[in-house]
């Protein structure tokens, strides 16, 4: 029975990360960078100015909403989506796309990400948009609801709109516990047996604690936490790789130039067949991509919906800043730490260590700060893995509550918390490869949404454009439900 499961599982999941799953998000990027006229470059120093920027300046932006309200703030939006993309993808992810597709991989994961800040800019655009009030006062938002609402508005598409929500939403609420919860916590209790010999057990428990703690206490607390744990985090990885790097600083060019010589390299670093090198490097490029900063997937967008912000374009922006953050910033430094530490041969991009994984990063680490080393990168994953739990607890309430309605939720989230517990202790490489296929399987329904509504993102955006930056007396784009915005 579970060899039947499983072989229908890599069916499904070859068709849903092969080709045809990898190119559906890349063209998507490339339709949303076009008919958005390439915001994500021509408006560079706009969105940089209103995301990252404004955290400095503006007091809106990281201002807590008053205890009645259940909106959070932009910067907590922001923390909790990344909370869920900065995972184990960002050090494990990046390691395995050097081993199997050679330093040029990176080059296509920039690729993946440069359009892929527009597909999450676009998810964001609409999630805004498209929000509702749910029951408990809380914003709610997402790819089922720009579905039901959006796709489902056009002519003949309503029955379409509303099926393509529902499996949206079941798709979701099955990977909140495969790769949201228990594949996650699995490598956090790996990690803490092999550098501290701590038993899983006690992870398992410790960890259910905390996680009742936080996930019990709804949105607001889960977003409190992650606007403290993501700075945190993010500072001590990046701080810890760019010791590495600048250890190494005499192999960065070296480590640059493989990267562009092995993005169009075509026979792999092992040898064989021509061309098959190119295929490599674009193939791992383009998925660690796809699963580090999941635009396209429709996830993170669930979360930015609950933001205070009214303009759906200014929440777009901190789409394109997540990504950006995300895969240039703490893929790249990932990418390099391991590339500059003498682990690979620039020369011919072979690998020289045969540590795979995170291993193979905590061996980069070890190079300067010795047996330390593989204990930070155990520490940085703990922190990695458990922000994504929290992210992806509230994904999968969201999925339950448009499933079943908000006064239910509280019975995801017991459920939830009991299954950290069961994925610390347990054999999960089954639940790893149908997490996988689930969270592949948001995107299909997803991207259907974001591409049918192209035409409006572009409206919403032109109408931004024209009245902030051009100073256009239009009438302002914000809401298809004006009346769920009075009180704000």
């Amino acid at each position: 029975m579970i060899e039947t499961i499983t072989n229908v599982n890599n069916t499904v999941n070859g068709i849903v990360w092969g080709t045809f799953g990898i190119a559906l998000l890349l063209i998507a990027g490339i339709v949303m960078t076009i008919v958005n006229k390439g915001f994500q470059f021509t408006r560079i120093g706009h969105w940089f100015k209103l995301t990252i920027g404004a955290i400095f300046k503006d007091k809106s932006v990281t201002a807590h909403t008053e205890k009645e309200n259940k909106a959070i703030s932009q910067f907590q939006s922001l923390c909790t989506a990344l909370a869920a993309t900065i995972g184990t993808g960002n050090i494990v992810g990046v390691a395995t796309a050097i081993v199997l597709g050679g330093p040029g991989a990176i080059f296509w994961m920039w690729i993946m990400a440069i359009f892929g800040m527009m597909t999450n800019f676009s998810e964001n655009v609409l999630g805004i948009y498209f929000r509702r009030k749910g029951e408990n006062g809380e914003w709610h938002g997402g790819a089922m609801y720009y579905l039901k609402d959006g796709l489902g508005g056009y002519k003949h598409m309503k029955k379409v709109g509303i099926v393509l929500a529902i499996l949206f939403s079941c798709f979701c609420l099955l990977a909140s516990f495969g790769i949201g919860n228990m594949s996650q916590v699995n490598s956090i209790a790996g990690n803490m047996s092999s550098a501290f010999n701590i038993p899983a057990w006690v992870t398992g428990i410790g960890l259910v604690i905390l996680s009742s703690i936080v996930i019990l206490g709804g949105l607001k607390r889960v977003a409190a936490v992650t606007e403290k744990l993501v700075p945190f985090m993010a500072i001590l990885y990046i701080v810890g790789a760019l010791i590495v790097i600048i250890t190494h600083g005499t192999a960065i060019p070296a480590a640059f130039v493989s990267i562009f010589k092995g993005a169009f390299s075509l026979k792999s670093a092992a040898g064989g067949t021509v061309g098959y090198g190119l295929q490599l490097a674009i193939t791992w490029g383009f998925k660690r991509g796809a699963f580090s900063n999941e635009a396209g997937l429709g996830s993170s967008v669930m979360v930015h919906s609950s933001s205070n912000v009214k303009e759906p374009v200014r929440q777009g922006m901190w789409g394109i800043f997540e990504v950006f953050a995300d895969t240039i910033v703490v893929c790249t430094l990932t990418a390099l730490v391991v590339l500059t530490s003498g682990l690979v041969d620039l020369e011919t991009g072979t690998m020289i260590s045969e540590n795979v994984k995170s291993a193979l990063v905590g061996e980069a680490f070890a190079t300067v700060f010795g047996k330390v080393g593989p204990m930070f990168i155990a520490i940085a994953i703990l922190l990695f893995a458990y922000s994504t739990v929290l992210g992806w607890s509230h994904y999968g309430s969201t999925a339950w509550g448009y499933l079943f309605g908000d006064k239910s939720s509280v019975i995801y989230k017991v459920i939830f918390v009991i299954m950290v517990y069961f994925g610390c202790t347990m054999s999960l490489d089954l639940a790893w490869d149908l997490s996988d296929t689930f969270n592949g399987l948001m995107m299909i329904p997803n991207l259907i949404g974001v591409l049918a509504l192209s035409p409006l993102v572009a409206k919403i955006t032109k109408n931004y454009i024209d009245r902030k930056i051009h100073k256009k007396d239009v009438e302002p784009m914000i809401s298809v439900f004006p009346e769920d915005n009075k009180e704000d």
